[in-house]
This record gives C-alpha cells, sequence and structure tokens, in this order.
C-alpha cells in the first residue's frame, strides 16, 4: 500500500544498542543485563527492542505477560525470557513449552508448574520474588526461608535465582531504598546459611544500576532507560542515553481565523489577532493527553509552535507563529528534534501530568512505527 497515515512515531534500533552498552558499562565485569521489554517494548515495538538490546549486549529480556513472552518466542527470540511477575496457574504449562522462566511468589503457581514439570519430565526454572517493602507482589523478606524450605520438597523445579524491586530507588537518600537494600540482602544471608545459594541475584531498575552500584548484585533489569528516557532527574548527570522514539506528524490542514475567533471543542482557546492555525491529525486516541490541552508545544520549521485549544479524538490544533510559513504536509515533530530546537518526552509528561514511562506506552499501535 503506498498510502501512509500523516502521523507515525519512529524509532531509532540503533540508540536502544547504544543505550544498553552505555548501561552495561555502568556494571561489574561478568554482571548479566535483562533488557525489560515489556508493555510492547514501552511503546517502541517489543521484538524490536529485544533484537537491538541483544545486539548491545543484553544477556536475557524481561516481560510483564505470557501474551508477551509467547509472542516473543513466536516471532523466533531464542534469548533466555523472564516473565517478572507471577503468572495465573493455568499458564504453567504455556511457560514450559516456550521455555519461559517463571517467577514464583506463592506456593499455589509453584505447585502447579512443579506438576507440570514432572509431566514433561524436564526441570521448570524459575526466580522467587521477595517484597522488601514495594508491597506490590512477592513472599515477605521474613517468610522467604521457609517458602524456599518448602519448594525444596518440590520435584522438578529448578531455582535459578531471587529478586526484588525498589520503591524509591530513583530519589537519591532515600531511606526506604537502604531499607530494602538491607532486607534482601538479610533474605540471601539467611538462604545461605540454609544450604541455598541461587546462582543470580538481582534488584537493580534503571534507576538503581545508574545511581546504586551496591544494588548491582549478579544482574541489573533495565526497561526505562534502555530507550533513552531518563527514570529520575537525578541520573541526567550521571549518564548520556540516546532517546530512540520520536513522534511526528504532518500537517493536513491550515486556514486563518479572526481576531476573537475560538479553537476547538469548548472555544477554550480564541485569537488575540488574526492568526494561522495548523491541523495536525493525531489527537488523544493515539495517545496526545487531553490533558496537553493549551500546555504543549511542536515543532514545525524548526520552530516552536504553541498547540490551540482542546485536543481532539484525532486531530490538534497549534498557532503558526508570525513569520514562519506552513502548508499542508509539512513535517511536525512533537517528541524529538528538528533544526536547533527538541523537544524530549519528558516535557509532554510534566506539561499532562505524568511521567515518561506512561507517555511513551500512551503512544497508539493506530500510528506506524518506523524503525530507523
Amino acid at each position: 500500500m503506498s498510502y501512509r497515515r500523516y502521523a507515525w512515531v519512529e524509532v531509532d534500533e540503533a540508540a536502544i544498542t547504544a543505550n544498553v552498552r552505555t548501561l552495561k558499562a555502568l556494571t561489574p565485569k561478568g554482571t548479566r543485563f535483562m533488557a525489560v521489554v515489556k508493555a510492547d517494548g514501552y511503546g517502541h515495538g517489543a521484538l524490536q527492542a529485544a533484537r537491538a538490546a541483544l545486539t548491545g549486549g543484553a544477556d536475557r529480556l524481561g516481560v510483564a505477560t505470557v501474551e508477551e513472552a509467547v509472542g516473543l518466542r513466536e516471532a523466533g527470540v531464542t534469548a533466555p525470557l523472564h516473565i517478572v511477575s507471577e503468572p495465573p496457574a493455568s499458564a504453567a504449562g504455556i511457560m514450559l513449552e516456550q521455555d519461559i522462566v517463571s517467577t514464583v511468589a506463592t506456593k499455589e503457581f509453584a505447585a502447579a508448574l512443579s506438576k507440570r514439570a514432572m509431566l514433561a519430565q524436564r526441570p521448570a526454572r524459575y526466580h522467587l520474588k521477595i517484597d522488601t517493602g514495594m508491597n506490590r507482589i512477592g513472599v515477605r523478606a521474613e517468610e522467604a526461608a521457609d517458602l524456599v524450605a518448602w519448594l525444596k520438597g518440590l520435584p522438578a523445579l529448578e531455582m535459578e535465582g531471587v529478586f526484588t524491586h525498589f520503591a524509591t530507588a530513583d530519589i537519591p537518600g532515600d531511606w526506604e531504598f537502604d531499607h530494602q537494600v538491607e532486607r534482601f540482602v538479610a533474605v540471601l544471608e539467611r538462604l545461605r546459611t540454609e544450604g541455598v545459594r541461587p546462582p543470580v541475584a538481582h534488584a537493580a531498575n534503571s534507576a538503581a544500576t545508574i545511581l546504586h552500584p551496591e544494588a548491582h548484585f549478579d544482574m541489573v533489569r533495565c526497561g526505562i532507560a534502555i530507550y533513552g528516557l531518563h527514570p529520575s532527574p537525578a541520573t541526567y548527570s550521571k549518564v548520556d542515553l540516546a532517546p530512540a522514539m520520536s513522534v511526528k506528524a504532518r500537517v493536513s490542514f491550515v486556514k486563518r481565523v479572526g481576531l476573537g475567533d475560538g479553537v476547538s471543542y469548548g472555544l477554550t482557546w480564541h485569537a488575540g489577532a488574526p492568526t494561522t492555525v495548523a491541523t495536525l491529525p493525531l489527537g488523544y486516541a493515539d495517545g496526545v493527553h487531553r490533558a496537553l490541552s493549551n500546555k504543549m508545544d511542536v515543532l514545525i520549521g524548526g520552530r516552536r509552535c504553541q498547540q490551540i485549544g482542546r485536543v481532539c479524538m484525532d486531530q490538534l490544533m497549534v498557532e503558526v507563529p508570525s513569520g514562519l510559513t506552513v502548508v499542508p504536509g509539512d513535517e511536525v515533530v512533537l517528541v524529538g528534534s528538528q533544526g536547533g530546537e527538541r523537544i524530549l518526552m519528558d516535557e509532554l509528561a510534566e506539561k499532562a501530568g505524568t511521567i515518561n514511562y506512561e507517555s511513551a506506552c500512551s503512544l497508539s499501535r493506530r500510528m506506524e512505527r518506523r524503525y530507523v
């Protein structure tokens, strides 16, 4: 099909590869690296992100759901693949069939996994999730040793790793982070005294990988940072990352409006003088949050242009500044660089009252991903 929609997302796969190499360089030699490609690679495309990360030296991949893992396997990805939260017990068979490493947090799932592994006559690898204070999923730190003792009685299970997740790694100096590290270390020491030495202990997300080398353990798990997005303002001065995603469109319509004329639903913006208005063919159905109405800028001709009026489901409007000529078909940048100007995903996220994680993940698949 020769037609291409006038709104799309560009993904620089080389940037993901470079970011993985940059982040790996922060860890001691021999530290494993898990690239987290859940949520369709944080909106970048799971398969493409996985391949780029593996090219950069990632040892294994992390996803959130069974469906995400199976999708990568069916696409030909053979690298070690983890589901970083415990799946339903009904998925135990699929985990074995697709050679996916499970997270174990409950006896119920562990028993189901053991049963399926016995039927398949091969061991099932798993990583035990320890809750050290996030209070989302996992066995409580003080109960972990007892659960491990119980798990040892289940046949055909192979504990490959033990891990936890930090709630405040992105907040420098936060005492809760230190307490989580202490609790995790205490669990590891207790397990060792009972003769249990999991080959892989891991805890560090992107923020901890960059800010807390003491939390690297045997493996780090990086998600947001491999896409060139910073997990915290505190990491900007610590590492240079290359944003992999740009959001672009082409002008679909241009018109003049008179003094006092309003624009878009509710007429929340009115022209203070005769003004040129350019319409772009994307809106909140594409992931440009309605909360950005009258707040965001875009780049046209290398200049910042203010978005005006309410963002619609499929369209949004911008004010063309004096001296700039705009015609239908001109390229517009919502996230990325044009000329000497740049708009970061962080800017859109802040103006929408959210975080760059959500802004990237919100970009709809209605917009084609173009890989460069």
